[in-house]
């Protein structure tokens, strides 16, 4: 099923000229109306007649996170605040929080991205969603809900807290499609285990999960535990939240809406734009927002695009599964490391729990990498021999993968701190004193 069948199906050469003309308007906009950019574009020496091609987008400056806290909270505007009807913030745990503003027409457009999202992971009209993102600032909780409510779902707006409390409203109000980051994915399963629950007798039949990087390892673990088909979208409060791409169940990449966000792939080291199928970092351009468009916001997240028409009928551009973020990456004795391949090696081993920790520490004039992983059974822990082994079959495993050694430790069950929200797995410890 598909959910705007013009605009999702749409051919190439007339959504090139539909995205030009929205990026024209916008440059114009956020020309007319947000000093920050005005100041940009003249440092560059653009113009938004300037602006006479898809390709000409190379000319326009880029946006960073550090541009919107230096711009807190609404020097980025671009419309009078009367016009908002809605505020969001990412956390500000590196300072102040980014804000974004939504005018009425920019929430409609919200929810109409995640019904179309929603719709290509098969949510229907039947379906009871529960949504454990936590309703607050944080984009994911609304988003995910006011777009399921447009496809006429049931919305269980659970928020976060008390997993307990999670399973008994899934057994008991029928729940079938889940919504939440797949890491809590799998300590609710993990919770419903341990109450004697097998999470296969629940009636879930669908995830829809974001917020953090998913391995395709772990996608597999969800859905063998819970017994469901789990897929990914993508987003960030910045562009507009939840809503900006998301797998249809051929699971061949995140369909992009790019009718309204127009993607780029750069060199995170250069800023030049790299071609279909190569990976680097994407950037994004709100081409149809009101109340915060943004121009060339520069996303940290390391993917490709294939523009290659998907096996479902959607002409929309596909994203690839995430491999990591430029911020997230550790370079551990020159070598770059990405907590998505660590992942991708864990969960991959039977007598190990999916959650881990990444610790990193400098001894001397050396960096080192400790992984702390969970055990699946903690009877393992009374035969060291069997420790021993297990321990250097991960570390093998390992070093393939990421070409440098890293040191494992294996710890009893559940002694890892959970998350109800995004999970915290590294830990760099080499500038602490």
């Amino acid at each position: 099923m598909i959910w705007d069948q013009k605009a999702e199906c749409i051919q190439r050469d007339d959504l090139a000229v539909l995205q030009l003309e929205r990026l024209q308007r916008t440059v114009q906009k956020v020309y007319d109306n947000v000093p920050f950019y005005r100041q940009a574009l003249d440092d560059k020496g653009v113009r938004p007649a300037d602006i006479q091609s898809l390709d000409d987008i190379k000319l326009l400056p880029f946006t960073t996170k550090d541009d919107i806290r230096d711009n807190y909270p609404y020097g980025l505007f671009s419309v009078p605040l009367k016009k908002i009807v809605r505020l969001h913030a990412s956390s500000g745990t590196t300072g102040k929080p980014t804000v974004v503003g939504y005018t009425e027409q920019d929430i409609d457009l919200w929810s109409e991205m995640i019904a179309r999202i929603a719709v290509a992971a098969g949510a229907t009209e039947d379906d009871v969603a529960q949504i454990t993102f936590g309703y607050g600032l944080f984009t994911g909780a609304f988003g995910l809900h006011y777009g399921l409510e447009k496809v006429k779902a049931t919305i269980v707006p659970a928020s976060t807290g008390n997993t307990e409390r999670h399973i008994m409203l899934m057994r008991d109000f029928g729940t079938t499609l889940l919504v939440g980051t797949p890491s809590y994915a799998l300590h609710l399963a993990e919770t419903a285990l341990g109450m004697g629950i097998d999470p296969k007798t629940l009636k879930v039949r669908l995830g829809l999960f974001g917020a953090e990087g998913c391995s395709e390892e772990m996608r597999q673990e969800i859905e063998r535990i819970w017994g469901i088909i789990a897929l990914e979208n993508y987003g960030m409060s910045e562009i507009i939240g939840p809503g900006v791409s998301g797998e249809c169940q051929m699971k061949q990449g995140m369909h992009i809406n790019e009718d309204h966000f127009y993607p780029e792939i750069i060199d995170p080291a250069t800023g030049e734009q790299l071609p279909y199928g190569q990976s680097g970092e994407l950037v994004l351009t709100t081409i149809t927002k009101e109340g915060f468009p943004l121009l060339r916001y520069r996303t940290r997240d390391i993917t490709s695009l294939d523009p290659a028409p998907c096996k479902c009928g959607r002409t929309l551009i596909r994203m690839a599964k995430v491999q990591g973020r430029t911020d997230d990456m550790l370079k551990i004795r020159g070598v770059n490391v990405f907590p998505t391949q660590i992942e991708s090696v864990l969960v991959g081993v039977q007598e190990i729990g999916p959650h881990y920790n990444i610790m990193v520490h400098r001894k001397g004039y050396m960096d080192e990498i400790e992984i702390l992983v969970e055990l699946a059974d903690e009877t393992l822990l009374d035969d060291f021999h069997e420790l021993e082994k297990l321990q250097d079959k991960i570390r093998h495993k390992l070093k393939v993968v990421l070409s440098i050694d890293a040191s494992v430790r294996l710890v009893q069950p559940r002694t890892l701190a959970r998350s109800e929200g995004k999970a915290k797995r590294i830990f760099d410890m080499r500038n602490k004193a």
